[in-house]
């Protein structure tokens, strides 16, 4: 079933509300069941993570923050890594998938582990579970799976499915074609070892999940409900999770902190009302003050930065948001460069456009090394009307010189013109 304003469930205060209120649920397998099960105690659910990369990254937000959400309710959850069916892939439109090492794979299930760990918590009635489906599909047999789990999968309603068929012409193997069975056995598994009553996920997954729920039925356990939130999409019509440098990951050494605060500052002013009901564990009332202050004064991106805040502290920390706000303010001249650790420096550094020099030129050479301006004459121009800096520090002398002395770290330099404009030098010797 899809929501619409005419069957979203009544009662402000019930979680089922909330989630339809921050529009979190697309479809269901039936709104007043779903009711039943989130409002009426605790339940086990589980949400899965296939570990396709090193690394999470913030299109997979949604389904952690909605982890924590339901937690914090009360709920169960259990956090599938797929060990088994991230070496197999779910199909996808475009072409087959390339089959990763299982030793590759293996590695990323441990990373993957210990990005989802600080996310909810794992004491408590209700501790959260980290569940790994090698642990039951690895010791499957060929024909055990063929009659156990195969049986009970009509080929005609697989073929139904909207990417099976678009890649029906191109031509899919049978092992990108299987994936449904095997999400759909962990649902059972984990109905059978755990208990777990729900299932939710990207709206992209319905099929696989409700193919899940009809086989839990099939084998005689349940009832089980399901729901899926939305796909995270950008006005501008661009990749959500995107940027220039490429996809916005959670790992640090693969995303700074810096630049994960960043991407949430620069959100669209048409989508960072609909982010904060996504992705902030702040109130309704809230929420809703904030994006009428937003409206009032736009210039002052209240909204962004609240949740770049909240979401930088909940993925790495109290620490590491101070430094993004300070590296924030610092290079603009709102506060002091040295207070920044070189790992920070580093990172707004490389975000602005950080150039690497064997020597020092003058500073009307790094000012057009580092971009800022076209040519040597223009730099000596903008030195002259008084709108270079070095390190926060004006330059007054057309002919200024930087010395090793100067650098930040023993290796950076922080460029600006006039107050909007920075760039950044570091040193290799």
């Amino acid at each position: 079933m899809t929501v619409t304003d005419s069957n979203l469930p009544q009662g402000r205060d019930s979680l089922t509300e909330d989630l339809a209120w921050r529009g979190l649920i697309q479809d269901s397998t039936g709104l007043d069941e779903l009711r039943a099960l989130l409002d009426g105690g605790s339940a086990t659910f589980y949400v899965g993570f296939d570990p396709t990369a090193p690394s999470l990254h913030v299109g997979h937000l949604m389904q952690v923050a909605t982890a924590r959400r339901l937690q914090l309710a009360g709920h169960r959850p259990l956090l599938l890594v797929g060990g088994a069916t991230g070496q197999i892939g779910d199909p996808k439109e475009s072409a087959e998938r390339t089959l990763n090492p299982p030793e590759v794979v293996s590695g990323w299930v441990r990373r993957i582990r210990d990005q989802l760990a600080p996310f909810v918590s794992y004491d408590g009635q209700n501790a959260a579970q980290l569940v790994n489906n090698l642990d039951w599909t690895g010791e499957m047999s060929v024909v055990e799976f063929l009659r156990d789990v195969g049986k009970h999968f009509p080929v005609n309603k697989m073929l139904a499915r909207e990417v099976v068929k678009a890649r029906l012409e191109t031509g899919i193997s049978f092992t990108e074609f299987s994936y449904q069975l095997l999400q759909a056995n962990d649902f059972f598994e984990l109905h059978r070892r755990h208990g777990c009553q729900l299932q939710y996920g990207g709206s992209d997954q319905w099929g696989n999940i409700t193919a899940g729920v009809d086989y839990v039925r099939r084998r005689g356990a349940g009832p089980v409900q399901a729901f899926t939130t939305p796909l995270v999409t950008k006005s501008d019509g661009t990749k959500f999770g995107k940027t220039e440098g490429g996809a916005v990951w959670l790992d640090p050494e693969m995303t700074s902190p810096y630049a994960f605060y960043q991407f949430w500052v620069n959100a669209d002013d048409r989508d960072v009302s609909r982010y904060l009901r996504y992705f902030s564990f702040r109130s309704r009332e809230e929420l809703e003050e904030l994006e009428k202050a937003t409206a009032e004064r736009p210039q002052a991106r209240l909204a962004q930065r609240a949740l770049a805040e909240e979401l930088t502290t909940l993925v790495h920390g109290e620490r590491e948001v101070a430094q993004a706000v300070a590296a924030s303010q610092a290079l603009f001249g709102r506060g002091s460069l040295d207070e920044l650790s070189p790992e920070t420096l580093r990172a707004a550094l490389a975000e602005a456009g950080l150039v690497h020099l064997a020597e020092l030129p003058d500073v009307a050479g790094l000012l057009k090394e580092s971009g800022l301006v076209s040519s040597m004459k223009e730099a000596r121009r903008v030195i002259a009307e008084g709108g270079a800096y070095v390190n926060n520090t004006r330059i007054a002398e057309v002919d200024a010189t930087v010395s090793e002395a100067d650098l930040l770290h023993g290796r950076y330099l922080v460029l600006r013109r006039g107050k909007r404009s920075f760039a950044g030098v570091e040193l290799r010797r």
